[in-house]
């Protein structure tokens, strides 16, 4: 069976037959943020694969992440190709390097997940916030259920921890 949802008026399907995203997504449906661990070299991987990518093994298992992370790069779109988005615009793509496996298995290497800046209701965030986050800002996940069973991981501004002075941004001409 598969999940199904609907994310802003488009519809979601996720196949059982593409086995790792459906455990992804349907973990995600149970607010959890979880990676694969190879069984064999034991490093954890996002997005989820048939097979590890450092080491080749196809066995995992599945550990669940603390969820926390800073904005490693983002993207910020003004000119929405789904119409659905257009009233959101500007909105943030984030690419959230995750506290878990830093610097693994070498310098520079770790966890990354995409997903859109939110606020803490889950709504696609607005542009005073969107203006203020930028690369080194501090994020947890929260998650928007799009259907039963099914949900989408999104980013919103960490308010627990300490946040930089100034987020570095593209210079927007």
């Amino acid at each position: 069976m598969a999940l199904e949802g609907e994310y802003l008026g488009m519809p979601v399907h996720i196949d059982e037959v593409d086995r790792e995203y459906f455990e992804f997504f349907g973990y995600c449906g149970q607010q959890q943020l979880r990676a694969q661990r190879c069984v064999s070299c034991h490093l954890k991987r996002v997005p989820p694969t048939t097979a590890c990518p450092f080491c080749s093994h196809p066995e995992s298992t599945w550990e669940r992440l603390s969820g926390c992370g800073t904005v490693y790069s983002y993207g910020e779109i003004h000119h929405a190709i789904q119409p659905v988005f257009r009233a959101h615009t500007p909105y943030l793509l984030l690419l959230v390097e995750l506290d878990e496996q830093r610097n693994e298995p070498e310098e520079f290497d770790g966890l990354r997940v995409q997903g859109n800046l939110a606020t803490a209701d889950a709504e696609l965030a607005p542009p005073d916030l969107v203006g203020r986050v930028g690369i080194g800002t501090r994020v947890t996940v929260l998650f928007k259920t799009i259907g039963t069973g099914l949900a989408v991981p999104l980013w919103m501004v960490d308010e627990e921890v300490e946040q930089p002075d100034n987020p570095w941004r593209y210079p927007i001409e």
